[in-house]
């Protein structure tokens, strides 16, 4: 203690502001440490609830529940049989069936196609820059000119067959689609951390998990139930330096199965 003692009134000064420094910095440090352990936990807790033995993927059965809806897409190589999932995408169920029912996708074609990835649709100008929401140009919260907002949900993934929104980044949803054909194993490179045992083990069938970013990037909201096969022959036309099939390949009609009221 006797060196302490004999610090000048000046060097006192300098330790207690340096000392009030350290303090508010391992305040901040704490704090910075809270809110991590705080993340993990809720992580830990997800992860825990999804891991559940009566948890629901509703991806994983090819089943058409009460709360799903269904459609069959008509294309020029075949039939795809789709299950759509309201509850958990709501806008985005609403705005492709409404789409089905008015037409609006008739005759256009998959303007984008890469094989081991995806097949691409829904644009009517057929380029890939073009497309509109129900919501378009309409006094409305959800879409003013720039697309309705990204619909992520724990439950379903960019498996194999998932019917999912392409964008332009985040909440820009307009009409166009894609579903995911990929049918290689990527199970390996999937957070045990951050994904369901029972969506590991459907990645095993395929699917793409890091599509721009990976899962939580684009809403998926229905998965092909019957019809693989003609996603995968698409799959694998002639395309241009594009990725455009050279060939025109078009949706004839998309007829809804079993529809949803939306409230």
């Amino acid at each position: 203690m006797k060196p302490f003692f004999k610090l000048s009134l000046l060097a006192l000064a300098s330790v207690t502001v340096l000392s009030g420094c350290q303090q508010l910095d391992r305040a901040i440090k704490g704090d910075d440490y809270v809110d991590a352990k705080l993340a993990s936990k809720k992580a830990e807790e997800r992860i825990q609830k999804l891991n559940q033995a009566d948890t629901i993927f509703p991806q994983l059965s090819t089943e058409v529940a009460k709360n799903e809806a269904s459609v069959i897409m008509h294309t020029s190589k075949g039939d795809i049989t789709i299950k759509l999932f309201p509850e958990q995408a709501p806008l985005a169920v609403e705005n492709f069936l409404t789409h089905a029912k008015e037409g609006y996708y008739d005759g256009v074609i998959f303007h984008r196609v890469i094989s081991d990835f995806m097949i691409q649709s829904g644009d009517p100008q057929g380029d890939g820059t073009g497309g509109q929401s129900i919501w378009n140009g309409k006094d409305s919260k959800i879409d003013q000119g720039l697309g309705f907002k990204n619909e992520i949900s724990d439950y379903l993934y960019n498996i194999r067959g998932a019917l999912s929104m392409a964008n332009a980044g985040a909440d820009t949803n307009g009409s166009q689609f894609f579903i995911v054909q990929n049918s290689q194993d990527v199970s390996a490179s999937l957070d045990k951390n951050y994904y369901p045992e029972k969506i590991i083990e459907a990645y095993k069938k395929g699917g793409f998990p890091n599509i721009m970013g990976g899962d939580g990037n684009y809403t998926v909201f229905g998965q092909v139930i019957k019809g693989m096969d003609v996603v995968d022959s698409i799959a694998t036309v002639e395309t241009n330096e594009a990725d455009k099939p050279k060939e025109d390949i078009l949706i004839k009609s998309i007829e809804v199965t079993k529809d949803y009221t939306f409230d």
